[in-house]
């Protein structure tokens, strides 16, 4: 057991820093989560942190401002306890969406997300699969970037695909296919679509050959599960044998789960960044992977300052 550190836990994902918690051998420590009666939110840590290399597991995911000022306040809470270090941990980090202007007059929200983690008292950041890789640079403290990709490769190389093609859901993702195929030694296939409105895509072609082949659709996040199902259907009718789909952070909002059922996706590849609630767990094409591994052996080199380079593959 590492000696000297602390896991700190929100209420957003108790299952995944239970799972954290059991690799690393340490216990998490206790704290109280309670509200008003008008909602506000009151917390705190009920024992000694002072000193501690502290670690606050938290995903900003659904209710996403909720679950993002309990992180704030248990951050603020840790640094007035005299914490020696304090690293959020953040397995899927919301806001990430918004990081640029497209419009005008709108928030660059992400950005805003940063700077009130920093100056909640985060000395330190570890995330997954950050929506746009940018978002490092919005934080002026040091920040480790995870990547779900080598659970789902794994969990890929054991599946017995047919002349396998990975299948970026779109340009942005092209880099993160061609890295991927490269290490199964499968070709690419790009979907090319068309965004009408946020939320709502149109698929208009598939660049590559699929036909007669399994693809598998990568991204890093499936949040109304439009854009997925829709590239699912264009690859069967380019004629692809078998259509998969895998992705990092499994949103699943609105009427995702019922798109992913009546689509052309054989089986949905998801990681445990996100809780699943009763609906999205009964979805029969779901096969949840775990990354608490991952997360718990990143926390024990950056506890023991030694290099996690190697876990960013």
């Amino acid at each position: 057991m590492p000696v000297g550190i602390r896991l700190v836990s929100g209420n957003s994902h108790k299952a995944l820093s239970r799972a954290i918690s059991g690799h690393l051998e340490v216990p998490e420590t206790s704290s109280t989560i309670t509200r008003f009666s008008d909602g506000e939110i009151m917390l705190q840590i009920t024992e000694n942190v002072r000193g501690s290399d502290v670690f606050v597991i938290q995903s900003t995911c659904t209710p996403v401002n909720e679950n993002l000022m309990e992180l704030l306040l248990m951050l603020d809470a840790l640094k007035r306890a005299s914490a020696g270090r304090i690293t959020a941990v953040m397995p899927y980090y919301g806001y990430a969406r918004q990081d640029r202007k497209v419009q005008p007059r709108v928030p660059i929200s992400s950005k805003l997300v940063a700077d009130l983690i920093t100056v909640a008292g985060a000395s330190r950041l570890l995330a997954m699969d950050l929506h746009a890789g940018q978002i490092q640079g919005f934080f002026n403290i040091p920040v480790d970037h995870l990547y779900g990709s080598p659970v789902i490769f794994d969990y890929i190389k054991r599946c017995e695909f047919k002349d396998l093609v990975i299948v970026s859901p779109d340009a942005g993702g092209v880099e993160r296919a061609r890295n991927f195929a490269r290490r199964l030694k499968a070709t690419i296939a790009i979907i090319d679509k068309r965004r009408e409105s946020a939320n709502v895509s149109q698929v208009m072609n598939v660049v590559g050959d699929v036909e007669g082949r399994d693809a598998v659709i990568l991204d890093d996040m499936i949040d109304t599960a439009g854009t997925i199902t829709q590239a699912a259907q264009a690859l069967k009718d380019k004629g692809a044998r078998k259509v998969c789909a895998a992705c990092t952070h499994a949103v699943l909002s609105g009427p995702a789960v019922e798109r992913i059922n009546a689509s052309a996706i054989e089986e949905l590849i998801v990681t445990n960044t996100i809780p699943l609630d009763s609906k999205q767990g009964q979805c029969p094409k779901l096969k949840v992977l775990s990354v608490a591994p991952l997360f718990a052996e990143a926390i024990k080199r950056i506890h023991e300052e030694s290099s996690i380079s190697s876990l960013f593959v």
